[in-house]
């Protein structure tokens, strides 16, 4: 077993994910190796991706040509991914089979046999066309047995229509002025061949997100994919079928996986004690989840973890978690947790890169 300390797994990660330093990327390569960028607030995404590389807009552009798909993916929350990836996790979410227990079906009112009669409507519906969501529900609507679902099938969450796309039957398309869209997989992306069988689709998932967010356990990696909804045994066996091409890791006291390929990468990472700001959403705490506290401190996981879901724009110090900030028209108003040093040449260095990568002129005041 190899034993690193948490400086260097930071300093690793930072730059694994294009934070440290910050590379110029194509937003297929950053979302690639972030497996995903969230997208549920669209600026959330393209902030991620500019503090990394691309410019902002790149990740609308890439929706619109192909090279990411935007769907429910992990933990049911909308990503930019690339279509790879995206059959994947899809596959992986889909094998849960959450819409078939019984606490879904009493909250949602579809059945098991109601949703896989949707996923066959739906698909034939958008097979060959893109649809507003009012469209697809009137089309939906106009078959026989799902008038009661109405009000699901309108809802902004998109509980009912989250089985359909885990089964590869729908994806969000282009924006329709301020409507959202959406369409087949097939209609968006070149070559898509449906999902693979999730025995297939997890060695490649895991491999991505141990090689971001590494060293991890299969819980870590299931938290992350699905909250925790996919049996424990399937998701260590996946993790066990890799054999040879995962390490074990220690880092102190703490035991993960990592690909063997990355860990005289890993071992050989000098801490980076730099201040690197990052946008609300971002990847950099979502992939090992706001409660890892190696990564953020419990007693501020709140200012992270928000009501209504909302995650913080994060200050980093070190790789760590150190405090959070907001826009305030050109002005970054930076929170720091109790006790973090935020040295000003240094955090007025890490306003500079934010600026740079959303070509906006910035000034900075610590609250």
């Amino acid at each position: 077993m190899v034993g690193v300390g948490w400086d260097q797994v930071f300093a690793w990660r930072l730059r694994r994910q294009f934070v440290a330093p910050r590379g110029g990327e194509a937003v297929e390569e950053i979302a690639g190796r972030l497996v995903g960028v969230q997208a549920q607030v669209a600026s959330a995404a393209e902030t991620a991706v500019a503090v990394r590389g691309d410019s902002v807009g790149s990740v609308a552009a890439a929706l619109s040509a192909g090279g990411l798909v935007k769907t429910w993916a992990m933990r049911g929350t909308l990503h930019a991914m690339v279509p790879g990836q995206a059959a994947a996790a899809l596959a992986l979410m889909g094998s849960a089979r959450t819409w078939e227990k019984a606490s879904w079906v009493k909250t949602f009112g579809a059945t098991p046999e109601q949703v896989a009669a949707l996923v066959e409507v739906v698909s034939g519906v958008l097979a060959e066309q893109v649809l507003t969501r009012e469209e697809l529900v009137e089309a939906v609507l106009a078959e026989p047995g799902f008038g009661h679902l109405g009000e699901q099938l309108r809802s902004g969450w998109g509980a009912v229509l989250k089985p359909l796309a885990w089964q590869g039957a729908l994806c969000h398309g282009p924006m329709r002025g301020t409507k959202i869209t959406f369409t087949s997989p097939g209609n968006l992306v070149a070559g898509w061949s449906g999902l693979p069988e999730p025995d297939v689709a997890a060695p490649g998932l895991i491999r991505a997100y141990l090689g971001a967010y590494g060293p991890a356990t299969p819980e870590s990696f299931d938290a992350w994919l699905s909250r925790n909804s996919l049996r424990k045994t399937v998701v260590r066996g996946w993790f066990a079928a890799l054999g040879d091409e995962l390490t074990e890791i220690e880092v102190e006291g703490r035991k993960g996986w990592l690909p063997t390929e990355f860990v005289d990468e890993l071992t050989a990472a000098t801490p980076d004690d730099a201040i690197h700001l990052l946008g609300p959403f971002d990847q950099y705490v979502l992939g090992p989840g706001t409660g890892d506290t190696a990564l953020l401190a419990a007693e501020h996981r709140a200012k992270v973890s928000r009501t209504a879901g909302w995650i913080s724009p994060l200050v980093l110090v070190g790789g760590r978690i150190a405090g959070t900030w907001e826009q305030q028209g050109e002005q970054v108003v930076v929170t720091p947790f109790d006790g973090a040093r935020l040295p000003k040449r240094a955090l007025g260095a890490a306003v500079e890169r934010l600026a740079t990568a959303i070509g906006s002129d910035l000034t900075v005041r610590v609250e």
